[in-house]
């Protein structure tokens, strides 16, 4: 599947974001923040993110090595996107809540084991290196 632009945001609208991605892409996670809030993740480099607007709504959340930075808004509480630890030079979008996408039809390809970080970085580090 080819990349497309997507917009997208949090519930109450204060956070817009544009993202150039491939929906195919999609991966999940079962580590503790990742599977309470249900998070399927679309990773992408920086240049393909555009934080429109809401950057002064955003919120912080920073825990264990406090790599990882979880923005979410504010105002509804929703994490349209964030900095993951295992990938700190991209940006993980939230692919529900791309708008005009129904987060059902959604299916991950891709599995990240992050209830064993290290074990599943490592992992993942070597496939990469091919």
């Amino acid at each position: 599947m080819a990349r497309k632009n997507f917009e997208g945001g949090c519930h109450c609208g204060r956070v817009r974001f544009r993202v150039r991605a491939d929906l195919s892409r999609i991966s999940q996670c079962n580590c503790s923040i990742c599977g309470k809030k249900g998070i399927l993740h679309l990773l992408v480099p920086p240049e393909d993110f555009v934080l429109l607007q809401g950057e002064e709504e955003l919120t912080i959340y920073r825990f264990n090595t406090g790599i990882a930075r979880h923005s979410f808004c504010r105002h509804c509480g929703i994490h349209p996107f964030y900095v993951p630890r295992s990938a700190p030079d991209k940006v993980s979008v939230n692919a529900r809540c791309l708008d005009g996408v129904d987060p059902l039809s959604l299916k991950p390809s891709r599995f990240f084991d992050g209830r064993n970080w290290e074990e599943a970085q490592a992992a993942r580090l070597l496939a990469e290196k091919g």
